[in-house]
């Protein structure tokens, strides 16, 4: 079994929903969802960030493993990647909040195509988002922003918004808070 599929459990469980219930919260067939907690199924982000929000948690809740020690190093190109299926998009959870520590740190990886728009997150939720290395075309999708290398720019993440990238090899680097 999986992590993501042991996580998804424990918090389904947590929040006293069934299989058929989460399923039904998250617009998903049982049997996907089954698969999911069983580790057959290889979830897109798209589908996990669904889950999260049904759930009520932070995305990285379910594909996280707490850590114990304090230091934690993530080389370029290491860590576990979530690929989406809508965009050529992969999003690298680098530091997820401690317990009672509600913010995630991401490195996202985008190239230029189709935008990966995401749905909202969990209420309260709000991403600062600082370009590395191309440009990027960011933010709620009544305000998108172009960023290049250096900018920073901090929207609701509860609201449905977008990432674009304008350049190849586009590499932008994500916090999220959720309050």
């Amino acid at each position: 079994m999986s992590w993501i599929s042991y996580a998804l459990r424990q918090e389904r469980e947590k929040a006293g929903l069934s299989l058929s219930e989460l399923a039904r919260r998250a617009s998903l067939s049982k049997s996907t969802l089954s698969q999911i907690e069983a580790g057959t199924g290889n979830p897109s982000v798209e589908t996990l960030w669904t889950l999260a929000v049904a759930l009520g948690v932070p995305f990285s809740r379910l594909v996280d493993r707490p850590r114990r020690s304090p230091v934690r190093l993530v080389r370029a190109g290491e860590g576990l990647g979530t690929r989406s299926e809508l965009a050529d998009y992969t999003g690298t959870l680098l530091s997820a909040g401690a317990q009672g520590v509600r913010r995630d740190l991401y490195r996202l990886d985008i190239q230029p195509g189709r935008a990966r728009r995401s749905p909202a997150h969990i209420p309260g939720t709000v991403e600062h988002v600082i370009v590395a290395t191309g440009r990027a075309l960011v933010g709620p999708l009544d305000a998108p922003e172009e960023l290049r290398p250096g900018d920073y720019y901090s929207y609701p993440g509860d609201v449905p918004h977008s990432y674009e990238a304008l350049e190849p090899d586009t590499v932008v680097v994500l916090m999220m808070e959720h309050a």
